[in-house]
């Protein structure tokens, strides 16, 4: 892994409210399939990242190896009348373009698509890349990179692990796990401008109560707030680094003002949070910790009186780790996930939990044996218009590729 965790600590006080009952169902009349495997070498190998779906249900991803220099891939998923095509769209370690896709794809306007990687650039320390398909008869045409900003490893930050997001104007933001002025991490921002982009740093992470090493996607507020998580910082508890925050960004004439929203203690709550946030209509936010040996949990957190209400959704106490990934929920109030470990042979699991009288019901989508249908969940889940699932694993698959992974899909 590419994170050097280094922050100061001071203590912060957070309060932890009482988990709801849950009650564990069994596995849905739901069915599994694996859609692609990936055979490593030239090919891809390994994706860390999940998916994006645009409006035809076709797939994008990317893998933090493979491809014709080894430095990753990003890769595309047709679906056609009997399955998925695959296509690998760029191949990542040539030079400046960019290596070790750690973050996945975001799709923006007129198809084009924005990621990181987390090595590479002109300086080594990561890029800032978008993906555009060329003009060419006949089609299918070939896609395009272009490197959009290479990391100094200075006060711009470096190593960026998650992807990123625009705002209705297209402008890109993201976070970088390392670098910055206390080296501890940094939020930054994309401005499109004459044919170019305006790098500019929002907030740099100090270590302290504030959190260190932002790992996560953001995520915005109708009010254009972002929000995030640090996976260490905070309170002093694990092993002194903190066990990271919850942390909201406001924007106002004077700049970006950072808030601390949670801290975790490492206990009960869980710790060390990896992955981004999902919100709900009453602006409730939703995310995960994966926990080591004990799988994990699940949080919300709730604004109530000016602060915000923590409540343990799920916790795994299972094979940890849990849940590294971002959740994803649908319009009836459900919450999807998968995890790296945890499951019935501790390969990882598929899961739903539904909300009910003010507690959360889970349900076990999937367990992952490690072998053919894949194994270690560390990518997110995306949902197609038909409620289908679609998903990534780390390990699985191919023997002879040494386990390089799988995509797979879960229907209702």
């Amino acid at each position: 892994m590419l994170q050097n965790w280094k922050c100061n600590t001071t203590f912060a006080i957070a309060i932890l409210f009482a988990s709801p009952i849950l009650a564990t169902q069994p596995a849905q009349a739901q069915t599994f399939k694996v859609i692609y495997t990936f055979t490593g070498h030239t090919s891809a190998a390994h994706p860390l990242a999940g998916l994006t779906i645009d409006q035809q249900g076709n797939l994008y991803g990317t893998t933090a190896w493979g491809g014709k220099y080894n430095g990753g891939t990003v890769y595309e998923l047709q679906p056609t009348q009997s399955g998925f095509t695959y296509s690998q769209l760029h191949s990542f370690g040539n030079g400046a373009d960019g290596s070790f896709a750690w973050g996945g794809v975001t799709l923006g306007p007129n198809g084009i698509l924005y990621g990181t990687t987390a090595g590479g650039g002109s300086h080594g320390d990561g890029a800032v890349f978008r993906m555009r398909q060329t003009s060419c008869q006949p089609a299918p045409c070939p896609w395009a990179e272009t490197v959009l900003y290479s990391f100094t490893g200075q006060s711009d930050g470096r190593n960026p692990q998650a992807g990123v997001v625009l705002d209705a104007k297209g402008n890109i933001y993201g976070t970088n796990v390392n670098g910055g002025g206390s080296k501890v991490g940094v939020v930054y921002k994309m401005k499109p401008s004459g044919g170019g982009w305006t790098y500019k740093v929002l907030y740099t992470f100090t270590g302290a109560q504030d959190g260190a090493n932002p790992s996560s996607l953001l995520i915005f507020d109708s009010a254009g707030n972002l929000y995030g998580t640090a996976a260490t910082g905070g309170d002093s508890g694990c092993g002194g680094f903190g066990c990271g925050t919850v942390y909201e960004l406001t924007h106002s004439a004077s700049g970006w003002t950072e808030h601390t929203l949670y801290s975790f203690q490492g206990g009960t709550d869980g710790g060390q949070p990896a992955a981004g946030l999902v919100a709900d209509s009453e602006g409730n936010l939703y995310g995960t910790t994966p926990g080591v040996i004990d799988g994990g949990t699940v949080f919300e957190l709730s604004p109530f009186a000016g602060s915000w209400m923590f409540n343990l959704a799920y916790d795994a106490n299972g094979s940890g780790p849990g849940p590294v990934n971002t959740l994803i929920r649908d319009s009836a109030g459900n919450l999807y996930g998968s995890s790296w470990g945890d499951g019935l042979y501790g390969q990882g699991v598929v899961f739903k939990l539904t909300p009910a009288n003010g507690s959360w019901t889970y349900t076990s989508l999937h367990d992952f044996t490690g072998g053919a249908d894949g194994g270690n969940a560390e990518g997110g889940l995306v949902m197609d218009s038909k409620g289908n699932l679609y998903g990534t694993t780390y390990m699985g698959g191919l023997e002879s590729c040494a386990r390089c992974g799988v995509v797979y899909e879960i229907t209702p």
